[in-house]
């Protein structure tokens, strides 16, 4: 079944404003309680030292580090926090403990979702199509990180290659990496010099370890979808729970977030069932569904022989689709 719908029609102008509405508490609860959470095993983790339990307390410390990314990633939506400044040094705080400076983050992000799954446009597209190689290299994480350690080293040094970082915006690009490679040439120079490994021990290796875990939702969210301007047939929620839903800050959502990117993370449910009520069920997997699914479809033939406005990784029992026009 295909329908076409305006975004009219999934929410009213009232209720809109509603759905729009920032809020200090509900994000600082949030922001502190996963904070809360990254202290609190960072202590466990100290605790076990020496013992084989630090094989868990860092895999759980690394995974609660990587879903920061979903703090950033709504910081940079100005969405977070009512007070706008709050949203501004949160962002910039995580951006630097993420390998992710914030600047070139609201750039990158702005680009995905203004071409969502154009090849030409999209900042999260700047790649060849997938192979199951170079899909499984992205995964694991070694491809992830070489290009955001290269990306920041290759800004530093003045060179910008993104298309979608205009003119206007290179010199901020440019300083905010120098300003990273500095502060982490201190904290290494300092480790070195005090013979503390404490940044290694309960932030770099685990963030870098664990990344696999948070490539399933990085990964979910719109590959094996249609590279038409279609958000509901070109972005794809996520099936988990309530725990996994509060870790990545209710980006499971996706196709809510996509269709109103306006929206706080905490509304996102609310606007979600809005969405499935009004118009029909948008495109949802499992994490481990669809890695099964898009391992299947790579093996037989990489991304670029798949139809490009077609939706090529879909459950096993899958129902109609819609369309969402602006």
């Amino acid at each position: 079944m295909e329908e076409v719908f305006s975004r009219r029609k999934v929410v009213t102008p009232q209720e809109l404003r509603w759905l729009n509405e920032r809020s200090d508490l509900m994000g600082g609860l949030q922001m502190l309680s996963h904070l809360g959470l990254i202290a609190a095993i960072c202590v466990g983790h100290y605790m076990v030292m020496g013992t084989w339990w630090v094989l868990l307390t860092g895999f759980v410390l690394g995974v609660s580090l990587n879903f920061l990314y979903a703090a950033q990633h709504e910081l940079s939506h100005w969405t977070v926090f009512r007070t706008k400044w709050l949203n501004e040094w949160f962002g910039r705080f995580i951006g630097f403990f993420m390998f992710f400076p914030r600047d070139f983050d609201l750039i990158m992000h702005y680009s995905h979702h203004r071409y969502t799954q154009d090849w030409s446009g999209d900042g999260e597209l700047v790649r060849k199509p997938y192979t199951l190689g170079s899909y499984l290299l992205w995964m694991i994480g070694l491809s992830y990180w070489r290009n955001r350690f290269m990306g920041i080293i290759r800004r530093a040094a003045g060179i910008i290659i993104e298309p979608y970082i205009h003119d206007n915006e290179k010199a901020k690009v440019i300083m905010e990496s120098r300003i990273h490679i500095l502060g982490y040439i201190l904290i290494a120079g300092a480790s070195f010099w005090f013979a503390r490994w404490e940044a290694l021990t309960f932030w770099v290796l685990p963030i870098l370890l664990c990344k696999p875990v948070h490539q399933l939702q990085n990964t979910i969210e719109h590959l094996g979808l249609s590279h038409e301007h279609d958000i509901m047939n070109n972005t794809r929620s996520t099936r988990t729970n309530f725990i996994m839903r509060w870790l990545c800050w209710q980006m499971p959502y996706h196709t809510a977030h996509h269709s109103f990117p306006s929206v706080p993370f905490w509304k996102l449910k609310a606007l979600n069932n809005k969405i499935e009520t009004n118009v029909g069920p948008v495109h949802r997997m499992g994490w481990i569904e669809f890695q099964i699914a898009v391992l299947k479809k790579l093996w037989a033939k990489d991304e670029s022989q798949y139809p490009s406005n077609e939706v090529w990784v879909v459950p096993k029992k899958n129902g109609g689709h819609f369309t969402l026009e602006a």
